[in-house]
């Protein structure tokens, strides 16, 4: 099984921080972009922030300055700490990653994009 898998979110203040962790596990070769998407009740899934194997980032205006993407390329993990945070910042969190897996058949090597299963982050005014 290759699969990504969440955790941190939570209720918290407005002001206050939640650090979301999304690890890769499975037969994975590589995994290229990742990134952190947010479906706010009612909208559209949007992308909040993405990091590249080589550590380059980029993020959603609504977001810049107050998170902070990484990874940790060893381990096939990847992070996101949400500081100052804000009631409009609420919503369903899934992480997102492009992979190459080992298949038993060939080609050997195929990609896959994989999906979190969703972390609810709830901010309170």
């Amino acid at each position: 099984q290759v699969q990504l898998v969440e955790s941190g979110g939570g209720l918290v203040q407005a002001g206050g921080s939640l650090r979301l962790s999304c690890a890769a596990s499975g037969s994975i070769f590589s995994i290229g972009d990742m990134g952190w998407y947010r479906q706010a009740p009612g909208k559209q899934r949007d992308l909040v922030a993405f990091i590249t194997p080589g550590g380059s980032t980029n993020y959603a205006d609504s977001v810049k300055g107050r998170f902070t993407i990484s990874r940790d390329n060893a381990k096939n993990t990847m992070w996101l700490q949400m500081n100052s945070l804000k009631p409009e910042d609420t919503g369903v969190y899934f992480c997102n990653a492009q992979t190459v897996y080992r298949s038993d058949t060939y080609p050997r090597y195929r990609p896959l994009e994989l999906w979190g299963q969703g972390t609810l982050v709830t901010v309170s005014s």
